[in-house]
């Protein structure tokens, strides 16, 4: 029988997963797997203890992007070597969604079951890894300042809402990239450095980015009017690619480093990461992650 520790966040989303855990811990009875709950706090300092204890054959991470984002950096930071699965039930479940993992559970769950996995690679900064995005600037701290009340009560529109009230006071500043050697400078808003192509709860955001490529791609939104912002939101929003639009720089690399001429904090799968400047490297193929075959 296949062992499995399932790492909930109780409050992800409208805070409505642990009524389906019941539902979980059946469907995966029905395929020969022992579901071992734990409850995600505040501070996981007991996570790697619990999980060599229960001596699991894999880990499911069910929460938003945040949740993911911590149980990977647990897995990173302790060497476990066991696989990833991700059940997203968050306010924004980017990973999930780029995987289509919330498309069918019932056959997701026979992955997990059947173990069909697949090395994906991470993003590092520092110590801390991300498994979907980085970025910094300005609106990249909505996800922190809009209250948990609001994003369960309006989901992803809650973050759409904040980002419009943000639009006239934007300001640019410029940044200087370094990409695997080669300059770049901007004046820009703000910039993302992906892994997926699903980035914001929008899709195709940059449909060449691979998750086991061994790069990272870079989007930089360049300074412009609003109308021309505006456009690029609605170019995203229709889920149509960005990197043609003259308002956009796209760089892939394997390594980055980037600076800004403004104090900017930067955000990590949507947690709080450190101020710029920042040196983001790829980790190839880091972690194995539940997969549809």
């Amino acid at each position: 029988m296949k062992r499995l520790v399932l790492a909930y966040n109780p409050v992800s989303g409208h805070a409505a997963f642990k009524r389906k855990l019941d539902w979980i811990i059946k469907e995966f009875q029905k395929r020969d797997c022992m579901v071992i709950p734990y409850r995600t706090l505040r501070h996981n300092h007991h996570f790697y203890e619990f999980v060599r204890l229960a001596e699991p054959d894999g880990i499911i991470a069910a929460g938003g992007d945040g949740t993911v984002h911590e149980i990977i950096n647990l897995v990173m930071k302790h060497d476990i070597s066991l696989p990833v699965g991700i059940i997203g039930s968050g306010t924004s479940n980017d990973f999930a969604t780029y995987l289509h993992i919330n498309d069918d559970f019932d056959a997701y769950f026979d992955a997990i079951a059947e173990g069909s996995v697949r090395a994906v690679d991470l993003g590092r900064v520092g110590d801390e890894y991300f498994i979907n995005v980085a970025s910094a600037g300005m609106m990249t701290s909505i996800a922190h300042e809009v209250p948990s009340r609001l994003k369960n009560a309006l989901g992803k529109f809650a973050y759409y809402l904040r980002g419009i009230g943000e639009l006239p006071r934007m300001r640019s500043t410029e940044f200087r990239v370094q990409a695997d050697g080669k300059m770049y400078a901007f004046d820009g808003y703000l910039f993302v450095i992906v892994n997926s192509a699903t980035v914001a709860s929008l899709r195709d955001v940059a449909p060449c980015a691979s998750i086991d490529d061994g790069k990272l791609d870079f989007l930089g939104i360049r300074k412009g009017n609003v109308a021309q912002l505006m456009r690029v939101g609605s170019e995203l929003l229709a889920g149509h690619s960005v990197l043609e639009n003259p308002h956009i720089l796209h760089i892939q690399a394997k390594r980055f480093e980037v600076q800004a001429n403004t104090a900017l904090e930067s955000d990590l799968d949507g947690e709080a990461g450190p101020s710029l400047p920042l040196i983001v490297e790829t980790v190839p193929r880091a972690v194995q992650i539940f997969c549809f075959t």
